[in-house]
Parts: structure tokens; sequence; C-alpha cells
């Protein structure tokens, strides 16, 4: 790299719905050319599931935290803390509590990604295919079963307090590029005059 970016790593949270898997597909873009990893927990949990037997792999977006075990899940976030917490790693991870999970890091830009309820419903229908009331659905047993369990794992349940990031994106009023823009101008990816600041 030509120069040192803010920040070696980012790591992106965010409810269903709110844009992670979005952001993280642009930021491929932009940032792969430079050596970049990606990591998508989303894409990763999905795998692990078909699998495991746990889900038609013609269903791709219908996996749930708790279709695999707590040790599962804990083996992925120290794997994924573990090699962010190295300064000399450049690699771009999202899933719903990744920012939390690399809490403390001050060099990994921690995102989180915000949204109304209505418009994750909204991207849901549009993504999967399927009904508003299936969407509410989805979204209400995917919620309740991964809290439940991250909950248990970690005795919290502050994985979205603003308090552990360092940038909060409303994507209601953000779209993805003004989302990317924000993200890579916090990563210092954009000099003072809005000009790419590394080739």
């Amino acid at each position: 790299m030509e120069k040192p970016f803010k920040y070696s790593s980012i790591a992106i949270s965010g409810r269903p719905g709110a844009g992670r898997s979005t952001l993280l597909k642009n930021l491929r873009v932009a940032l792969e050319p430079l050596g970049w990893e990606f990591f998508s927990g989303g894409d990763w949990s999905r795998q692990f599931s078909i699998k495991a037997g746990k889900q038609n792999p013609n269903d791709l977006k219908h996996h749930k935290a708790t279709d695999y075990g707590d040790d599962i899940d804990l083996q992925i976030d120290v794997a994924m803390r573990k090699k962010i917490s190295d300064p000399g790693v450049h690699m771009a991870i999202e899933s719903w509590i990744a920012g939390w999970n690399a809490r403390g890091l001050p060099h990994v830009l921690k995102v989180l990604l915000m949204c109304d309820d209505a418009l994750r419903i909204d991207r849901i229908v549009n993504r999967d295919n399927i009904t508003v009331e299936d969407a509410k659905a989805h979204l209400h047993e995917r919620e309740e079963g991964n809290l439940a369990k991250w909950q248990r794992m970690y005795k919290t349940k502050d994985f979205w307090d603003p308090k552990h990031y360092d940038l909060i994106i409303n994507t209601y009023s953000h779209g993805p590029i003004e989302t990317l823009d924000l993200v890579l101008q916090a990563l210092g990816y954009f000099s003072a005059n809005g000009q790419k600041a590394h080739a």
C-alpha cells in the first residue's frame, strides 16, 4: 500500500436486511486489488448448514445460527478476532456481531449498519422472493433464536450498542454507494479533496 490506512481491517455488524452483504461486496471491488481479504459470516453459515444437512442448497437465505452448536459459533468468532487482531492483516468481515466481536481493537474500523424494520422486511421480501408475512416471521424467528444463543454464550445483549462502534450508518437514508463512500472515507481511502488516496 502507498501509505497506511487509518485502520487495518473492517468489521461490519447489523441485523438481517441492514445491508451488510451489499457493503462487503462493494468493499471487495474497492479493496481486493489492494490485497485485502474478505469474510462473510452469512455465506459461511449457509454453507455450513448445507453441509450439515440442515438446509436445502436451493434455499440459501434461510439458515439460522441455531442450526449449529455454540462451539461452532465460538470457533468462528475467536478465529476472526485472532486474525484481525494482527494490524498487518487487511481484512473486511461481516456478520451480525462482527463489530462487537472486534471491540477493543483500535486498528479495526467497527461499522454498525442500521435500518428500520419496514425496509429490512422489504429487502428480505425482494431478496428471497417471499411474502411480507413470511419475511416478518422469518426475521422474528432468526433474531429471537440467534440473540438468545449469543446472550447465553457471551452473557450480554449489547451487541449493537453504539459505544462499540466507530461508524454508524443508517442505510434507510444512505444508499449502497453512499454507505460505501462513508466507510472508505473513515478508512482513509479518500484524501481530503475527495480523491482516492490509494491506487
